[in-house]
């Protein structure tokens, strides 16, 4: 079944581009957060309108299926009634109240009954916020400064992926493994593991972990006696209740949280052993923004509708639609590509035997998708909802369709 291409206008976003420009200093370093994957000529939406369930409408009207879901912040559904009727009215109640409040207790129990492992929890507002006082939790437990590191973990100073304007000194102080190399790991620990405040990574982003992998990540950690804490801000939430740690069975000293936990609400926090979380009354890690109403009214509304496991049985189908019919689609038209990821947080990638070609024909499905009315980013991994539909995931697969003959006319090895 072929998918009509829609007639899609940008003009008010491009225009909108232009003015955000000369007043924003954000776009000086990417124009929109779909920048990266795409080249300088490709047209691709920016600014968004409105976002309802799995759909996303941009300035100029055009409506689109949402595999972005803010990055994987989003788990039920952009806008879900449930999670924006109890932060109406706990905004109604004061949005930055002067004292704490009771919902800051009662999520730090709901954490630590749901996360493996977890004896106390901070909050604070967002991913880097929440992997950077992890860091300084152990650097103050361990009294060491050298952090070992894999992922993407935010903008700060210990683990930007950009070098401008951080002391190299600053640099030094953290390393990157490789992932799935476990022999590099434990000789790295076996070399510089006194040196040592932590290993923090993230346990998956799009390939999974080899068999052992994980464990023997642990085990080495367990060896030196160097906490091991997880980057869990994508898949907090997401895998399964309890995250990577129940999905893989591999337990953190502490976890790293975000996005999921709370729909796309503001709000992180690290969770874990009492002794090391012990140390915030050493550390600075307070903010006024940390208490608001707001992220704790989300965050118990989103864990609410998330409880047992249907949710999950869901999210991961859902998932296993596309991933499949994205593969039988590419083998009808004699693409060499093919899903990756979990399928919870699901990619593709492209097998001509030619980065750059393969880079090519990923705008080039991307761009396809758009036109046909699907959200995809070419260079990070797609996310599943549980406001999507059946009907709505084999609509993209249909939309797919057409999109590898495109692929398959315009970029040939």
């Amino acid at each position: 079944m072929a998918v009509e291409e829609r007639s899609q206008s940008l003009a008010v976003g491009t225009a909108l581009l232009e003015r955000a420009r000369a007043v924003d200093a954000s776009f000086q370093g990417r124009a929109g957060v779909l920048s990266a994957g795409y080249g300088p000529g490709d047209a691709y939406p920016v600014f968004v309108r409105r976002a309802s369930g799995a759909h996303v409408e941009d300035v100029d009207g055009n409506r689109y299926l949402d595999f972005l879901q803010g990055f994987g912040s989003v788990v039920l559904g952009h806008a879900d009634p449930q999670v924006s009727g109890a932060v109406t009215a706990a905004l109604a109640d004061g949005i930055a109240p002067s004292l704490h409040l009771e919902s800051q207790v009662t999520l730090a129990e709901r954490l630590v009954r749901t996360v493996p492992g977890a004896e106390m929890a901070a909050f604070l507002k967002t991913g880097s916020d929440a992997t950077s006082l992890a860091v300084r939790l152990c650097r103050a437990y361990r009294k060491r400064d050298l952090v070992l590191r894999w992922g993407y973990h935010g903008w700060h100073d210990w683990c930007a992926p950009r070098p401008a304007g951080i002391p190299a000194e600053v640099r030094a102080r953290t390393a990157v493994f490789t992932y799935n190399d476990a022999e590099g790991l434990v000789a790295r620990l076996q070399r510089d593991g006194d040196a040592v405040a932590c290993v923090i990574m993230m346990p998956v982003e799009i390939d999974p972990p080899e068999p052992g992998f994980l464990e023997a990540v642990r085990a080495a950690c367990d060896h030196h006696g160097i906490p091991l804490v997880f980057d869990e801000v994508r898949t907090g939430f997401r895998l399964a209740l309890g995250g990577a740690q129940s999905h893989f069975g591999i337990a953190a000293d502490l976890v790293c949280l975000s996005k999921a936990m709370a729909n796309g609400h503001a709000i992180s926090a690290v969770a874990g052993r009492r002794a090391i979380m012990q140390g915030m009354a050493d550390v600075s890690a307070s903010s006024v923004f940390f208490r608001g109403a707001d992220g704790f009214a989300a965050a118990h509304a989103t864990l609410d509708r998330l409880e047992g496991g249907a949710p999950y049985r869901r999210l991961w189908s859902l998932g296993q639609a596309l991933s499949d019919g994205l593969a039988r689609a590419a083998s009808e038209a004699k693409v060499p590509a093919r899903p990756a990821g979990l399928p919870v947080m699901p990619f593709l990638r492209f097998d001509h035997g030619d980065p750059a070609l393969d880079q090519a024909a990923m705008r080039t499905f991307c761009k396809a998708m758009l036109k046909r009315g699907v959200l995809l980013h070419p260079a990070h991994h797609w996310f599943t909802c549980l406001a999507m539909t059946e009907e709505d995931i084999a609509g993209a697969v249909a939309a797919a369709r057409d999109a590898f003959a495109e692929v398959a006319s315009a970029c040939v090895a």
